[in-house]
């Protein structure tokens, strides 16, 4: 592409890099660069928004001047972008920036840490990490070929050969273990042991689960324990898994407590642990406990959820392990 063109992007990836700056998530310089050098523009060339018609596609070749415009102010705005539908259902999307810069600096790499991956999406995430540790360190996990080798052509466009495996990410990728660090970008109904007998001891998992992120010490292969972050967390689910989601009959629970992102975290969190009822009754008595007062423990004997203490009163098995269980 030409120069105005290259100036355009620069152009719109600086104000979305100062806007994130501004609003104090990019604090660590080295994410700053990534973010600041990895143009997203080339891991998003379409993405789909809702029109009156249903899904409208915008990409970056378009012919019409207004809505190639209306393509890049989407790229370089900080939101989440659904970049792949099948049936009219979301199976891809590109995360919001800024809670992929928050996430990757809650991951705490280091340099000569070796990144595993759980969802490709558009090869963004992975580039990023590329960029801070160096393609050989990195691996990224999709199980749909169609993304992984969409991953693979956005990440070499923009110069960057990482590891990108098509494979159930529940089992994680064991040819490429021993991994320091694990950061999951889909959802999950429980946290594989696969990922956890892959780490090194020391190890850091950073996953969506239940609406939230939960971040994982990884003591040795079959030993993890870590509490929740503050930030909610809202990620296509991961394809593999199996286990419940958040109990569906709830049933005489006000509308307004349904409405309650803190409650609705809780109620996932523990579906099939506790009753809905009984949930709504605990988060009264604990006055409504935010995200960071629960947590996750997994040892050889089984993986669970808790309140404020992983041995206290108040703890629920997760639902059933992934398919790397």
């Amino acid at each position: 592409m030409g120069a105005p063109h290259t100036d355009m992007y620069a152009e719109a990836r600086a104000a979305l890099v100062a806007e994130m700056a501004a609003a104090g998530v990019l604090d660590d310089p080295a994410w700053r660069a990534a973010f600041a050098e990895v143009p997203r523009h080339l891991f998003v060339p379409y993405f789909f928004v809702n029109g009156p018609a249903g899904h409208e596609r915008l990409w970056g070749e378009d012919r019409d001047p207004r809505r190639r415009e209306r393509w890049l102010r989407g790229v370089y705005s900080d939101t989440p972008l659904a970049t792949r539908m099948r049936g009219g259902e979301l199976v891809s999307s590109s995360s919001q920036p800024s809670l992929m810069a928050g996430m990757l600096d809650e991951l705490r790499v280091r340099d000569g840490h070796a990144v595993l991956e759980i969802g490709a999406g558009t090869g963004y995430n992975a580039a990023l990490l590329s960029h801070r540790l160096g393609d050989e360190l990195v691996t990224t996990v999709d199980l749909e070929p169609e993304i992984t080798e969409s991953a693979r052509g956005h990440l070499a466009a923009a110069g960057h050969h990482p590891a990108v495996v098509t494979g159930d990410g529940a089992l994680g990728c064991p040819a490429r273990a021993p991994f320091d660090r694990i950061i999951a970008t889909c959802a999950l109904p429980s946290v594989p042991r696969a990922w956890i007998a892959q780490c090194r001891p020391g190890a850091r998992i950073l996953a969506p689960l239940a609406t939230g992120l939960i971040a994982l010490d990884v003591r040795d292969t079959a030993h993890a324990e870590g509490r929740f972050l503050h930030t909610p967390a809202y990620f296509v689910p991961l394809r593999g898994a199996v286990g419940e989601g958040p109990p569906r009959h709830v049933g005489g629970l006000p509308r307004r407590v349904l409405e309650n992102d803190l409650f609705r975290f809780m109620l996932a969190l523990t579906a099939g642990g506790l009753d809905p009822h009984e949930a709504l009754t605990l988060w009264h008595r604990e006055q409504r406990p935010a995200r960071e007062r629960f947590g996750v423990t997994i040892t050889e004997d089984g993986e669970w959820a808790w309140l404020d203490d992983p041995r206290g009163p108040y703890a629920w098995p997760l639902p059933g392990r992934g398919a790397g269980a």
